[in-house]
């Protein structure tokens, strides 16, 4: 059996529990990046929470404010993919793209950045009517857009804190 300390692991195994999953027990920088073992990182978020639509944009935007879009995601993650209605699977996951197409902007990913912040866009447009949760989503249209446009005229994120989107009004 595999020993489950990280700092006995070769670059090439990766850290797996007892069944056989992948383990994200890599530390990661703001951004999601892995950073060595034995770094420290930045905390991550728990996968798999299961919170009320409040606290899931409570939690977010105080990732996207802090810079730490890619936590922000993983927030938006947990939504989608706790959610049983499809209309708000859709619109969780356009969340999580727009937070992840940030992260790709700041990371120096100009071209998919961009790329996922118009996918995300494309998820959350239906519902600029009749925002979900109090959303600012006509807000959060411009706001990607105006970012992809940044990013494909080669302007990186220097800090994502300050390029973060309001999520409510």
């Amino acid at each position: 059996m595999r020993s489950t300390d990280p700092s006995q692991h070769s670059p090439r195994d990766r850290d797996r529990d007892e069944q056989g999953k992948a383990r994200n027990a890599r530390p990661r920088d703001g951004l999601g990046r892995p950073l060595p073992y034995g770094e420290a990182g930045v905390e991550r978020q728990p996968e798999g929470v299961t919170r009320s639509p409040t606290r899931t944009i409570d939690d977010a935007q105080r990732l996207l404010d802090d810079g730490k879009p890619f936590h922000a995601h993983e927030v938006f993650e947990d939504a989608w993919k706790s959610s049983g209605d499809p209309d708000e699977r859709r619109f969780w996951k356009g969340m999580a793209q727009l937070a992840v197409g940030l992260t790709h902007g700041a990371r120096g990913n100009l071209v998919g950045g961009a790329r996922l912040l118009r996918r995300g866009a494309e998820h959350i447009a239906p519902y600029a009517e009749r925002p979900p949760h109090g959303i600012a989503v006509a807000g959060l249209l411009a706001w990607a857009e105006a970012l992809a446009a940044e990013l494909d005229a080669g302007t990186g994120i220097a800090a994502p804190g300050e390029r973060a989107p309001r999520l409510r009004d």
